[in-house]
């Protein structure tokens, strides 16, 4: 209760509210504390003169009274008229909520109401301390707004329970704690003082004893004083007036003003009201329980904060110490080098004062011994060397040439670092402030779905201001699974085949850059194509494609799912599983799933009226994962391959679900090679016969029989071959998980494969000049034409 003392102090004088009253603004305000605001206004401004002129103002008119209110922009208080007569004079004063007060010009006459009620000044004039809403009093006064006597109840139980712990009341020295309470009595005793004042015999034996909290509880239960009419004191409120919106006596709707008015019962209106505030309180205890939550979230994002820049501190000194660390690593390196210049330098200089030495000494050598020479007296001796001698002394004249005696080496270093890029690029060293991008949004009127296939179209926010680098869309599975990535990359469109018919997808996307991953977009429910009936069946070759309307689920849900960034490109997942899904750029798929059929032993070839029971699949071949040594021609209808070796080509549109049926004619066949065909998952060899490995299971055939091959394993060899001209039928049925072959209408063995599951492309594998075809109307085992979809 202690948030609510707020509610239950005068914005007056900042205490408990005394005796508290109700202005018209809703607002409460002590009797005292009214007084204490009244301002006498001129005798223009009354109601009565306004009355006289012809203004017809009411009292309430807030919008003229706020020329009369004292409130003021630049201290937030009140001031007094200046220039009237009738104006207090005297100085005013601030109560604890800052609100100006003035104490009345003089002291009240006597008479026989209470201070607070005693007559006020003419004209006088009490302005809002809340709301600063002004109102020019009648001749009632102050009397004439009622008094809340719920919110005395209310304060009154409010100190109540602030109290100290209950004492004994009837302990004579230092008051003990109370432990029981009498009713009757209205006393609380210590054990002590009830078994002596308070002894269970004789009439007292038929009190009642309670715990002293719940004699307090009581006690504010006990009744109060009924609350009395304001402009009739002697009455008690009877009945509420709708149109005034309050209590009123039976005098006020005999004589009084309510006489006319709409009013209602007080007990009902009071249950009303009850129940309304109770409803509104409803609302507001679910906006302050969301606070709380968010006060909640509000203090964790402050223990976040901290961890999270002791956590940024750190990474910022690693950083810096790294910077450090590398600053130390190459200035080690460049001292090295300057050592090495200096021991160049050194060895240089000390070769060259080698050197010189050793040519000086043998100079002066030469020269001692040539004045030795000359001081010898025998001309014959001297002429036999003196020509020698010349010559040694002029060419050891000419070896101290020019650049003998000029050093080799410089003192001074020729190495100038350059540290201003570096100097620069630590100054402008600051944090790159990185945002994510905004949520992508799906473009519906784009989206779109046929067959087993679905497009969606995305874009940016008009108004985003954060660059995406690209997308990532996810698909679940089909089956309320988990989402799983289908491309990843910088285009806002994408198509997704190979999806399960009559199936339910649900789709989402988000955009990426190098700071994070933005939150996911709404999530779009797609919906597959489902059952064919007849009269698309006969629709002519090729169909158009043609966009469905999107189921949307509502309301949609989106969550955060930080990731690190993602170079563009298109995203491809070939492993085997029943809900694989491959990705094109354009829609290919013709295909429609089959209708459910019954079949019990006999084989296909013997079903009756199958045009009712079966559609027909149709596709084109697939150039992107075909072997290159595949040769494409009619619209990549027909294919062939020149190779000796087995090559393998599958059908763009993929299977998962339904029955469906497909037929290839053998326009080239020479020289008896065995191609094959069948279905295969979409990461089956290619460079291999079809049914080599476990991704395939296929009939490889030649002119005189076939066998079945599923991983190299080869069974049920059953005669009968193919020629030119000769028609292959392929039954997938994913209700029965078989596979059956056909040549020429007839089935070809028993049924080929079961417990297929997973999804499938159609396949077939070619080698020596073997061509087929797709056949534009197919010829349905047991008879019968079908135009293909």
């Amino acid at each position: 209760m202690e948030e609510m003392e707020e509610e239950l102090k005068c914005p007056v004088c900042g205490s408990f509210y005394r005796e508290p009253i109700i202005l018209p603004c809703s607002h409460n305000i002590c009797q005292a504390c009214a007084r204490n605001i009244l301002v006498q206004t001129p005798e223009s401004e009354s109601p009565q003169s306004r009355r006289a002129s012809g203004s017809g103002v009411s009292d309430y008119d807030y919008l003229d009274l706020d020329k009369m209110s004292l409130y003021s922009e630049a201290d937030s208080g009140y001031g007094s008229y200046g220039g009237f007569a009738s104006a207090p004079t005297t100085p005013c004063q601030k109560s604890p909520n800052g609100v100006r007060v003035f104490p009345p010009a003089m002291p009240p006459p006597a008479t026989h109401l209470s201070p607070a009620l005693a007559s006020v000044p003419r004209n006088s004039c009490i302005t809002c301390p809340q709301c600063h809403r002004s109102l020019i009093l009648d001749d009632r006064g102050l009397r004439g707004f009622p008094k809340n006597r719920v919110l005395e109840g209310v304060i009154d139980r409010y100190q109540q329970s602030k109290a100290a712990a209950l004492k004994c009341q009837l302990c004579e020295k230092a008051p003990k704690e109370a432990t029981v309470m009498c009713e009757q009595c209205d006393v609380f005793y210590c054990d002590p003082c009830r078994l002596r004042c308070h002894p269970p015999r004789g009439p007292l034996a038929k009190h009642r004893l309670v715990p002293p909290a719940q004699g307090r509880v009581s006690r504010r239960l006990s009744p109060r004083k009924v609350s009395t009419c304001t402009d009739h004191e002697l009455e008690n409120h009877s009945m509420y007036c709708v149109q005034c919106k309050m209590p009123v006596c039976y005098q006020c709707l005999e004589e009084g003003k309510h006489s006319s008015h709409e009013v209602k019962a007080l007990g009902a209106m009071w249950k009303l009201h009850k129940s309304q505030l109770s409803q509104a309180l409803n609302g507001l205890s679910d906006r302050a329980k969301e606070a709380k939550e968010f006060l909640v979230q509000l203090r964790n994002m402050v223990q976040q904060i901290q961890e999270n820049s002791v956590e940024f501190e750190a990474c910022l000194v690693a950083q810096c110490d790294a910077l450090i660390d590398a600053l130390n690593r190459r200035k080690a390196q460049l001292l090295a080098r300057v050592n090495k210049e200096h021991e160049h330098k050194l060895k240089v200089v000390r070769d060259q004062i080698s050197h010189c030495t050793v040519k000086l000494r043998q100079t002066t050598g030469l020269m001692e011994y040539c004045l030795e020479v000359i001081k010898e007296n025998d001309p014959s001796g001297f002429l036999q060397i003196s020509d020698a001698l010349i010559r040694r002394v002029h060419l050891t004249e000419d070896q101290w040439g020019k650049g003998t005696l000029t050093p080799r080496m410089t003192t001074d270093f020729d190495l100038s670092l350059d540290n201003s890029p570096l100097l620069q690029s630590i100054h402008q060293l600051d944090f790159v402030q990185m945002k994510v991008p905004a949520t992508p949004i799906l473009q519906l009127e784009d989206c779109c779905t046929h067959n087993n296939s679905a497009t969606l179209s995305w874009k940016q926010p008009p108004l985003s201001t954060v660059p995406a680098e690209g997308y990532i869309l996810e698909l679940d599975d089909g089956n309320g699974g988990q989402f799983r990535e289908v491309y990843v990359g910088k285009e806002t469109m994408c198509t997704v085949d190979g999806l399960h018919f009559n199936s339910t997808y649900n789709a989402r996307i988000k955009a990426f850059n190098k700071t994070g991953v933005s939150q996911y977009s709404k999530t779009l429910v797609l919906q597959t194509s489902e059952d064919t009936d007849s009269e698309e069946q006969t629709v002519p070759f090729p169909v158009p494609s043609e966009r469905l309307p999107l189921r949307r689920m509502s309301p949609f849900s989106s969550t955060l799912n930080l990731q690190p960034s993602f170079p563009g490109r298109a995203y491809f997942d070939f492993r085997s599983s029943p809900h694989q899904l491959s990705l094109h750029s354009s829609l290919q798929s013709l295909n429609a799933p089959g209708c459910n059929f019954e079949t019990q032993s006999a084989s296909y070839s013997q079903l009756v009226d199958i045009k009712k029971l079966l559609a027909v699949a149709w596709f084109a071949f697939d150039p992107g994962s075909a072997h290159s040594d595949i040769i494409f021609s009619n619209d990549n209808l027909t294919v062939t391959c020149s190779s000796y070796d087995d090559r393998v080509v599958l059908g763009k549109t993929g299977f998962s679900k339904g029955v469906h049926y497909w037929e290839l004619t053998v326009d080239r066949y020479d020289n008896h090679p065995d191609p094959a065909f069948g279905v295969a998952r979409i990461d089956v060899m290619k460079d291999v016969m079809l049914g080599k490995d476990d991704k395939a299971w296929a009939m490889y055939v030649d002119n005189n029989r076939s066998w079945f091959m599923h991983n190299n394993s080869h069974t049920n060899r059953t005669e009968g071959g193919i020629t030119k001209g000769a028609t292959i039928g392929v039954l997938l049925d994913f209700n029965r998980k078989t596979l059956t072959f056909f040549i020429n209408d007839e089935q070809q063995g028993p049924i080929a494969f079961e417990n297929v599951e997973g999804l499938f492309f159609p396949a077939v594998s070619l080698n020596r000049n073997v061509q087929v075809s797709g056949c534009p109307f197919v010829r349905l085992p047991g008879g019968g034409e079908l135009s293909p979809r």
